[in-house]
């Protein structure tokens, strides 16, 4: 007959609000889950640079590898913003400062709208998108924006 031996010992329990993984602030954790996202998404910081963007956003948006994109600012030259007109102006400042992610930071709340964008590259495509944004917050303050596409 097999003969088995039992101690009790005192087990490791980990305080309350240790973590096992490396310290990252909530930008940074937004930041690595938009970079691994099947889904359309963009990241953006406080003064609009692309901090993230998902490949099916680049796929979406006809920007290319997300690695060309991030670091530059949104609307540098990567995007054309469209109006909803038979002729398909490019928005005004007053307009671009409303769309989803920029409305996202400046009020610190949801956003949520319809864009029409059209990548600068030679004869891409228009694309509508609905856009759903989120202030990303840290330490208590606006740190970017996070927005999801949807095609329409």
């Amino acid at each position: 007959m097999a003969h088995v031996e039992l101690s009790l010992s005192e087990v490791f329990v980990p305080a309350g609000r240790a973590s096992t993984e490396p310290e990252l602030d909530n930008f940074e954790r937004w930041s690595s889950t938009v970079t691994n996202a099947d889904e359309p998404c963009l990241l953006i910081d406080a003064d609009t640079n692309v901090m993230a963007i998902s490949t099916a956003t680049c796929e979406l948006l006809s920007l290319g590898e997300p690695e060309a994109v991030i670091g530059l600012p949104m609307l540098d030259g990567g995007l054309r913003l469209l109006d909803f007109t038979a002729n398909r102006g490019e928005l005004t400042q007053q307009e671009i400062d409303k769309i989803p992610p920029l409305l996202a930071l400046s009020s610190g709340r949801l956003a949520r709208g319809l864009l029409r964008v059209q990548a600068t590259t030679p004869k891409a495509p228009v694309c509508t998108v609905d856009a759903i944004s989120t202030p990303v917050f840290t330490d208590g303050a606006v740190a970017g924006s996070l927005t999801f596409f949807s095609p329409v």
